[in-house]
């Protein structure tokens, strides 16, 4: 076991309080290769995180629809969801996002981040009045 870095510590610390989350890999890389680390979030602090022309909520519907086309893991996925929502966007403005991935990327894509977002939201849906053999 190696001794924590307090730089390190700091630095995901801070990553956190800056974005809102902090995913597997950022720990990962803050123990295990940290000079890494601060190089990858330089570039996203510059096109993500510093303020710019677009806002903060746009650029979290952006992430949101596009990590569902590019079929990421949920939880990366639900990361966003959670921020947009805590920066005031609605379940329904995030759903809309998801689902232009339809035309653009197709229905497994979407199922991706409509599963991502139902967990998140706490969506439900209807059952058919009839048995099918998807409700066995």
């Amino acid at each position: 076991m190696t001794d924590v870095d307090p730089a390190a510590q700091q630095y995901i610390d801070t990553m956190a309080r800056d974005r809102g989350y902090v995913l597997d890999y950022h720990k990962v890389m803050a123990e295990q290769d940290f000079p890494v680390l601060q190089a990858a979030n330089a570039l996203v602090h510059a096109a993500y995180l510093k303020p710019r022309l677009l806002d903060r909520k746009t650029k979290e519907l952006l992430f949101i629809l596009s990590l569902t086309v590019m079929r990421s893991e949920k939880a990366h996925i639900q990361s966003h969801i959670r921020v947009a929502l805590d920066l005031g966007v609605s379940a329904q403005e995030i759903l809309e996002a998801i689902e232009i991935a339809l035309p653009e990327a197709g229905v497994v894509a979407f199922q991706t981040g409509l599963d991502a977002w139902r967990e998140v939201v706490g969506a439900t849906g209807l059952k058919p009045n009839l048995d099918t053999a998807a409700d066995a």
